[in-house]
This record gives structure tokens, sequence and C-alpha cells, in this order.
């Protein structure tokens, strides 16, 4: 029992370090990435704000970052519509309903 929990918490912190990681390089390559984009834009002749604001500038995050949402999502295991609380109330509204049938044919 004592190594199944061990077995348990080493693979919750192996999730915790892939999700850190992976936030660390959606960070660093996404800068990069931006960096890149408004230099080159800024030598095509752009204003810093045209460069910066270019859809392009911002696309990678966003798309990447949904990634990374539903990478925390799963890992901090936050479900805000199936939890344990949605659970308990189905469960105990099937077993109410099974009582109330049975208690019509006492």
């Amino acid at each position: 029992m004592e190594n199944n929990k061990l077995d348990r918490a080493k693979k919750r912190v192996e999730e915790l370090k892939g999700f850190y990681i992976h936030l660390a390089v959606y960070i660093l390559v996404n800068t990069f990435i931006s960096t890149m984009k408004i230099v080159r834009n800024l030598g095509d002749g752009e204003t810093f704000g045209e460069a910066f604001w270019d859809f392009g500038t911002f696309a990678v995050w966003f798309f990447w970052g949904i990634g990374v949402f539903f990478h925390g999502v799963k890992v901090f295991s936050y479900n805000p519509f199936f939890g344990k609380d949605w659970e308990k109330r189905q469960i105990q509204k099937y077993m109410d309903k099974d009582k109330k049938e049975a208690d019509k044919y006492r």
C-alpha cells in the first residue's frame, strides 16, 4: 500500500514537472518568436506599434496557449463541469429517485 502511494506521488510530481517545463518552453520560445517578428517588421519599415500589434506576433501565443491551458487543467485536475461535487449530486439524485420508486410499492 505504501508503495502504491509512493508510485502515485511520483507520477503526480512527474506530471507537475512536465507542465512547468511546458510552460517555461512556451514562454521562452514565444518571447523569442515575438521578438524576432517585431524586429523583422521594424526592418520592413513598420512602426513599433504596427509591428507589435500585428496578428502574427500573438498568433503563436494564442494557439499554443490553448494547449498549455488544457495541459494545466489536466495536471491540476480542474474540471468545473464534472467535478467531485457534481458526481456526488448525481449519485444522490439517482439514489433519491430509486428510493422514491421503491416507496411507491410499499
